[in-house]
């Protein structure tokens, strides 16, 4: 469709791990991202959210391998392009701000540099004005006293101020796409908040895709337009923000919203989903993956693995008791 700027079809990443076992990281992953959209991908650690990566064709290989789909970008299939094609693409068209800023700025070079260098890399443009750019994007990006920063090396900045840099450096070229990994992990609820309020901001103001890889919710809810539940490396349920909060209909979503801290709760109990998330090695092909932790699970779960139907609209669930999970957490919120 041409109002989606990114279609991922039948994604398939796998890594070879030291035993040999092959990791299915990302099985078979399909969705699609509107242009101008903020979707986030949410799910546990190990639910195959960095499948990401794959877009970008950043997997290192060995171990990990890229063993087949498409991936639609502005349409184009990343997937058939030259390894020179992609390195235009990469931080031009497309831009990534990473987990851990601290491990991806360069420690000895200067942000200024490090901001630079991402611009003349793929605009034609003199040291100086891509310097004069540097400030002027640390200045969109709040940070104070931007002409003396800009001469700082990351060890200087705080944690927020590494990502509010690391956020400067992924606009630098104004993308079509941002690609967040997990973007306010170790950095205080403040700075959280203060780092997507920036993103959002600056969706609006350039009119760049966001794709925020994450599990904090509480920063779903507030920004994100439409969302993506991973597990096992597939989508099990998506839909409009509005929609997946208010009315989750498979069990890994229920649990995971469950599962959230609230201050209305009268027994003051917090809930967690039983076991542990999927060893990616040994999942059957054909089967649930979420269906060792479900409480509605049956035979059918173990020896069939549900497809995603239309629930409403532009939501859509991969379970084959959905009736039974609305049961279930319209009980579960009884008894809150």
């Amino acid at each position: 469709m041409e109002d989606n700027i990114l279609e991922v079809r039948d994604l398939r990443t796998h890594f070879i791990g030291k035993n040999g076992k092959q990791i299915r990281a990302v099985d078979g992953l399909s969705y699609s991202v509107k242009r101008g959209e903020f979707t986030a991908i949410i799910g546990e650690s190990g639910s195959g959210k960095t499948g990401a990566l794959s877009l970008l064709r950043l997997i290192p290989y060995p171990p990990g391998l890229i063993l087949g789909g498409e991936v639609m970008f502005d349409g184009r299939d990343l997937m058939q392009l030259s390894d020179l094609e992609m390195e235009k693409i990469r931080g031009k068209e497309i831009s990534m701000i990473f987990q851990e800023p601290a491990a991806a700025l360069n420690p000895v070079l200067t942000i200024g540099e490090q901001i630079t260098e991402a611009i003349t890399t793929h605009i034609k443009m003199g040291k100086q004005e891509a310097w004069e750019k540097a400030i002027a994007l640390l200045r969109m990006v709040d940070i104070p006293n931007p002409e003396e920063r800009v001469k700082q090396y990351p060890f200087e900045f705080s944690g927020g101020m590494q990502q509010r840099a690391m956020i400067a450096m992924a606009m630098s070229c104004e993308p079509k796409l941002l690609i967040c990994d997990e973007p306010t992990t170790a950095l205080d609820v403040t700075v959280q908040a203060q780092v997507l309020e920036q993103i959002d901001h600056l969706r609006k103001q350039t009119g760049t895709t966001v794709i925020l890889i994450t599990h904090n919710l509480g920063v779903v809810a507030r920004h994100a337009d439409s969302v993506k539940i991973m597990y096992g490396g597939k989508i099990v349920e998506e839909g409009p923000t509005e929609a997946i909060f208010a009315d989750p209909h498979h069990p890994y979503t229920v649990g995971l919203i469950r599962a959230v801290p609230r201050l209305d709760r009268e027994s003051g109990k917090l809930f967690a989903i039983e076991g542990e998330p999927p060893d990616m090695s040994s999942i059957p092909v054909n089967s649930c993956a979420f269906a060792a932790r479900c409480p509605c699970a049956d035979g059918r779960c173990a020896s069939e693995r549900p497809a995603l139907v239309a629930v409403e609209g532009e939501h859509r669930c991969a379970c084959f008791h959905m009736e039974r999970v609305i049961e279930t957490r319209e009980e579960a919120a009884a008894d809150a």
